[in-house]
């Protein structure tokens, strides 16, 4: 026993002088359980872990690929509907030009028979204001005839002869025709 007490000493004082890791008898005892829990992490990762893991990354994978191709029939509607957008813009401009043509067409018309009303009340006017400025020439004419004949049968006198009325009244007439 005291052969004993001192090997236990003797292990005990080795372990207090480093690592027992280190031990070189306790090797073998290490090493075995190593292998174990490396088995046994082996067949826990492969069977359990990373067939779950697996089967996650292909849902993602396959999440993923089903994303992108709804995204790419997306990209395609959005590029239809883009084209649409721009058919259909490029139709009301179209009809916008030929709502404004109509306008302008409708006001043009409108213009013209404006126009030719003024046109007409224009000449109306200017048939009137021709007529009273010919009466006015005419009234002024008779007034000059007058006033030529009063002047000629005054200045007749003035000289000390005397001239009839008709004789005044055709030398008046004759000088002004010309």
């Amino acid at each position: 026993m005291a052969t004993e007490t001192h090997g236990a000493e003797a292990a005990h004082g080795a372990a207090e002088a480093g690592m027992p890791q280190l031990d070189l008898s306790t090797f073998p005892n290490q090493i075995f359980w190593l292998l174990v829990t490396l088995v046994v992490i082996y067949f826990v990762l492969s069977k359990i872990a990373l067939p779950r893991i697996s089967s996650v990354l292909a849902e993602r994978s396959g999440t993923i690929m089903n994303d992108i191709a709804a995204a790419e029939e997306f990209k395609l509607k959005a590029v239809d509907a883009e084209d649409a957008y721009n058919q259909a813009l490029a139709e009301a401009k179209a009809e916008a030009q030929r709502i404004v043509q109509d306008a302008r067409d409708a006001i043009q018309g409108d213009l013209d028979v404006a126009i030719a009303k003024a046109d007409a009340e224009i000449a109306a006017k200017v048939a009137e204001s021709e007529k009273a400025i010919a009466d006015i020439r005419e009234g002024a004419m008779d007034a000059v005839k007058d006033v030529a004949k009063d002047t000629a049968k005054e200045i007749v006198a003035a000289f000390g002869a005397k001239a009839d009325a008709k004789t005044i009244t055709a030398a008046v007439t004759a000088r002004l025709k010309g």
